[in-house]
């Protein structure tokens, strides 16, 4: 399955490199004819026809199956039971539309609910994140969490913020990362975010609010098969409509949740 998965997160990643940083619609999801107010509402004809480039790469090998998606008319919540497609065409729309490099193309599948493969490309950077039961790859090349364990020296990340004028608990949380631990960053897309984790370039991440599962499900199998831990804001196993995502090698863990609590 982990090679499906990715042949079809390549064609995803080869449609919208093609339009990276090049002349493109812009609309609000919230209202098409409005400019935009908020950069999490911004969609582009990019995004459009990624995900059906996608949707058409995977309904020639499998066309039964449920197809969760961000954009147009798939289904917005994951299906509790059976098999199904997880896809984010571009998430980073925002970076992408600024010529930022940071976004990814992502697609999981779930069964019953749990992913059990997953793929983030970042096309314009080069790399390719598979992951399957028993391990996580970057390039073709196995990837694990980092064992840091003193906060200090932790490279921590913040994502998914809530909407403009309504950030004052994350103002919180985001200064108490500052003073908690020795680096943080935040790259404007969840996915990407994730990734970096799995990849051991980030120790964790915290994130509010319940994240989309187009925004998370393939990042969060990525780190578990990396060797990291998931969990909601109280500390309990991740599932995709949990409140809160932290993310991390295990070793800081508790000191995320110490975050999250100021946060969420």
């Amino acid at each position: 399955m982990g090679e499906f998965v990715e042949s079809v997160a390549r064609i995803g990643g080869r449609e919208a490199l093609s339009r990276f940083r090049e002349e493109i619609d812009v609309e609000n999801k919230a209202d098409a004819t409005e400019k935009i107010v908020d950069s999490k509402d911004i969609v582009t004809t990019a995004d459009k026809e990624t995900q059906r480039s996608i949707i058409e790469a995977i309904r020639e090998e499998d066309p039964d199956r449920e197809i969760v998606g961000e954009e147009e008319k798939e289904l917005k919540s994951v299906p509790e039971s059976g098999d199904a497609w997880i896809i984010d065409p571009i998430d980073g729309t925002y970076n992408y539309n600024r010529g930022d490099s940071y976004w990814m193309t992502s697609v999981a599948v779930v069964e019953d609910g749990k992913p059990i493969a997953a793929a983030n490309i970042a096309p314009a950077l080069g790399d390719i994140y598979v992951s399957e039961p028993g391990g996580t790859t970057r390039n073709g090349k196995e990837v694990t969490v980092t064992d840091h364990s003193r906060p200090e020296h932790a490279n921590v990340a913040t994502t998914v913020s809530p909407s403009f004028g309504s950030r004052e608990a994350y103002s919180e949380g985001v200064a108490d990362t500052v003073r908690r631990f020795g680096n943080t960053r935040r790259y404007g897309t969840a996915q990407f975010t994730l990734t970096k984790v799995a990849a051991g370039v980030l120790d964790g991440v915290v994130a509010p609010g319940r994240i989309d599962p187009w925004d998370s499900v393939a990042g969060v199998h990525l780190i578990e098969q990396a060797g990291g831990r998931v969990t909601d804001f109280e500390g309990n196993p991740w599932r995709y409509d949990s409140q809160g995502l932290v993310a991390s090698n295990g070793e800081i863990h508790q000191d995320l949740l110490r975050t999250a609590a100021i946060m969420g």
